[in-house]
Order: structure tokens, then sequence, then C-alpha cells
């Protein structure tokens, strides 16, 4: 099983946007772990119990992970996560960037 992943920009307030489709999955068989510039979704979408013997098969069952690298960087303590009607969305802080430093003179000497 594979769920499908969107990422997008919010500008207000500056956050990553990540949703996971994860129809049938119990949220709580998800985990969920973010570092400054990754995100990783993993669990496991289970058979539905005593479906008898099948005459047609297309769902995908089973264990899944996806891993996005993420184009800026987050602060995942800040991090939230919600689930609804089948969609995992996680929304992901940007970290601010550090003012560019003004050019500094560096005396060269002899040693």
């Amino acid at each position: 099983y594979r769920p499908q992943v969107d990422v997008y920009r919010s500008d207000d307030p500056p956050s990553l946007i990540v949703m996971v489709e994860l129809p049938g999955v119990d949220p709580d068989d998800v985990e969920v772990v973010a570092s400054p510039q990754a995100l990783l979704v993993a669990g496991e979408r289970g058979r539905p119990k005593d479906c008898g013997h099948y005459q047609q098969m297309e769902i995908d069952y089973g264990p899944f992970q996806r891993q996005v690298t993420l184009a800026e960087d987050v602060d995942p303590e800040q991090a939230t996560a919600t689930y609804e009607r089948g969609i995992l969305t996680i929304r992901l802080p940007i970290t601010p960037k550090p003012a560019p430093r003004e050019s500094i003179s560096i005396e060269v000497t002899t040693s």
C-alpha cells in the first residue's frame, strides 16, 4: 500500500502542509515523525476481518511508509496533525531564515 501525498506552502502563517490519503486507516495506527528537513508517515491499512473468499480484489492493504523531503526547514516541535475523513493533514511551521549579515572585512595577517 502506498498512500498519495500532496505538499504545499501556506504563507499565513508560513507553513508547509502535507496531506496524506489514508482511507480505512485507523489514526491510532499511524506514526508521524518530523525533522527540520523531512517527514516520515508510517502505518498499516489492514484487511477487513471475515471478508470471505474474494471474487475481485483491487484495494491495496498492508504496511506503508512515506518519507517526504521538505523544501524548507521547519520547526518539528510546533508541528500539528489532524485526521479527518481519511485525510491526514500535517502542518509544519517554517523556520524563519536568519537575516543576512552585512559584509564584514577580514584583516589578513602574515604569520
